[in-house]
């Protein structure tokens, strides 16, 4: 069924995502914290977060793995609460829902996940797998599960037939298109898709990329795209979002961040992109490592790593404000310090 919809260079917001935050608790037992006197510990995977999805758009996210991106995928589909702050679906806040609105929002809502070979259920037939959210959230008979399993498997590039086979039955890229199915059979208006592509081979991802667009397209579905693949994301997305311990560092326009980056981190992320046309740029090295979550800088939680960072870096938060055609977070931008980075070759999907 086609569902037509605006584009994404209008201003009609699907999703708002306001300072939204989870934290976890990975304190020492209490029996530790009464005996030897261990603080209580909170991890604080995302801490935060905001941004807004128009419809028919894919924003990505991108960071390094433990970044907190897939953290931000969990909470908008509510296999986290939020430990503070706001999401809002067409203007309705999702918190705020009762049992049964939240029941009929999760139709609206779907995600893919990162590795086929775990998200489908090895003892069951592809079409008891595609038609489980049919059988809990429709009235559908037996027979017309049936038939829509075989519209969704054909949709997606594998035949009707294929509902009688198990999963093991299938190559990665195969399974990762009866994810996709099974996240179309409610008809969702909004897709998490959480790094969907990280566990195939590189010939097979630019398949199911392009597969995704093509639904996108005819479906007006709207994307958050999790990724750590530059590349990948260079080719699938509208709008970029970077994220590090926890945060939002920069968003922009996929153009305009892969042309003109203007926070520190983003510039090494993209220069740490090896060149393989032969051009002889250089290649900029990812400096130092992550820090402890659990104990991250204060301040600017990037700034031990940054070459740009002072005093005030040290000591007070950047907030995420508008510099032309991005939102960046930094202090050295804010101030005039860092000139922008052009990156003139764009990666290549798969490279």
């Amino acid at each position: 069924m086609n569902r037509h919809t605006e584009s994404p260079n209008n201003e009609k917001v699907l999703l708002k995502v306001r300072d939204a935050a989870r934290w976890f608790d990975v304190s020492p037992s209490w029996l530790e914290r009464i005996i030897y006197r261990k603080p209580k510990v909170m991890l604080r995977a995302v801490d935060g977060v905001s941004f807004t999805l128009k419809k028919g758009e894919t924003l990505a996210l991108v960071g390094e793995s433990g970044c907190g991106k897939s953290t931000v995928a969990r909470l908008l589909t509510g296999l986290y609460p939020l430990t503070r702050g706001s999401i809002e679906f067409e203007g309705v806040e999702l918190t705020s829902m009762t049992e049964k609105q939240q029941h009929a929002m999760r139709k609206r809502l779907q995600m893919i996940f990162q590795d086929p070979y775990a998200s489908l259920n090895p003892r069951w037939r592809v079409g008891r797998i595609i038609a489980e959210p049919l059988q809990t959230h429709t009235s559908m008979t037996a027979e017309q599960q049936r038939e829509r399993v075989g519209e969704l498997l054909e949709q997606v590039g594998l035949t009707a037939t294929d509902q009688n086979r198990y999963p093991h039955q299938f190559s990665g890229g195969q399974r990762q298109r009866i994810s996709i199915a099974r996240a179309l059979a409610l008809n969702p208006e909004f897709i998490v898709c959480d790094e969907p592509t990280s566990a195939l081979d590189v010939s097979v991802q630019a398949q199911v990329l392009n597969l995704m667009k093509d639904l996108q397209r005819e479906l007006g579905l709207s994307y958050l795209f999790i990724s750590h693949n530059l590349a990948v994301v260079h080719h699938v997305a509208d709008r970029v979002g970077v994220m590090y311990l926890g945060r939002i560092v920069e968003i922009a326009d996929r153009n305009q961040l892969f042309g003109q980056a203007l926070h520190p981190y983003t510039q090494m992320l993209l220069g740490a992109i090896p060149d393989i046309s032969g051009s002889g740029r250089a290649r900029i090295p990812v400096a130092g490592e992550v820090p402890n979550p659990l104990n991250p800088p204060a301040g600017c939680t990037f700034n031990p790593r940054c070459p740009l960072a002072n005093d005030r870096c040290r000591v007070e938060i950047p907030t995420l404000l508008q510099q032309g055609l991005t939102q960046v977070a930094c202090h050295a931008v804010e101030e005039g310090r860092a000139p922008a980075v052009s990156h003139a070759e764009r990666p290549e999907a798969g490279s």
